[in-house]
C-alpha cells in the first residue's frame, strides 16, 4: 500500500472517530449519568444476563431451606413492611415515592420478571444487594439474617396474591417521617385534652 493510501484510510479513520465522538457527545453523555427514565431494551437485556451470570450455579440453584409456615410469612411481612416497603410499596409493586426515580426503576415483583428468578438468585439479591442499583446488601452472614431473608424470598412469593388485608397490617409498621410522628403526636395531645400547637410542613 502506498503512503497515499496509508493517509487516505488513516483519514477517514479519524473522521469516523470524530463522528462516533460527535455522537457521543450530543445524543448519549447529556443523559449518561442522569437516573432519569428506564434503561433500554438492550441494556436491560444486557444487565440480565450479566446478573444471572454473576450469581454462581451452585447458589442459583438453592432450594429454600425454610419451611414456609403462617409464622415465617408473618415474620418476613413485618420485616418487609420496616426494611423494604419504602422503597418497593407494601404490595412489591415500586409505586413508592422513590421507586420510579432509581436507575433502574424499582421493579414490579409481582411480575414474571422477579417470580421467574430462582429461590438462590432472590436470595443473592437480598444478602448481597444489587450493584449500580439503588437495592443494599443486607447480609451479615449471621444465621439469623440468613434465615430472616430466607423467609423474606417466601414473601416476594407470595407478594402476587398478597391481601388488601395484609397491606393494611402492613401499613402500621411502615416507617412514618418527622411530619407524621408530629401529626401523631399533636392527635395523642388532643385526645389528652391538652392544647394543640398549630404548625406548618415543610415541602
Amino acid at each position: 500500500m502506498t503512503m497515499k493510501g496509508m493517509v487516505k484510510i488513516l483519514a477517514a479513520a479519524l473522521v469516523a472517530v470524530a463522528a462516533l465522538g460527535a455522537a457521543f457527545y450530543s445524543f448519549v453523555l447529556p443523559d449518561f449519568f442522569s437516573a432519569r427514565g428506564a434503561p433500554g431494551s438492550m441494556e436491560t437485556w444486557t444487565v440480565t444476563r450479566l446478573r444471572r451470570l454473576a450469581v454462581a450455579k451452585a447458589i442459583r440453584d438453592q432450594q429454600n431451606p425454610t419451611t414456609l409456615t403462617a409464622e415465617a410469612l408473618t415474620e418476613a411481612r413485618e420485616h418487609f413492611a420496616d426494611h423494604c416497603a419504602i422503597c418497593h410499596g407494601n404490595d412489591g409493586r415500586g409505586h413508592t415515592e422513590m421507586g420510579p426515580n432509581f436507575y433502574p426503576p424499582v421493579p414490579d415483583m409481582t411480575e414474571r420478571a422477579t417470580q421467574a428468578l430462582t429461590d438462590g438468585e432472590l436470595f443473592y439479591a437480598i444478602e448481597n444487594g444489587v450493584r449500580f442499583t439503588g437495592m443494599p446488601a443486607w447480609g451479615s452472614n449471621s444465621p439469623e439474617d440468613t434465615e430472616a431473608s430466607w423467609k423474606l424470598v417466601h414473601f416476594l412469593r407470595h407478594l402476587p396474591q398478597i391481601s388488601r388485608k395484609e397491606i393494611r397490617e402492613m401499613e402500621k409498621l411502615n416507617p412514618k417521617s418527622p411530619a407524621e410522628m408530629e401529626d401523631e403526636h399533636e392527635a395523642e395531645r388532643f385526645l389528652d385534652g391538652g392544647e394543640v400547637k398549630p404548625h406548618h410542613h415543610s415541602h
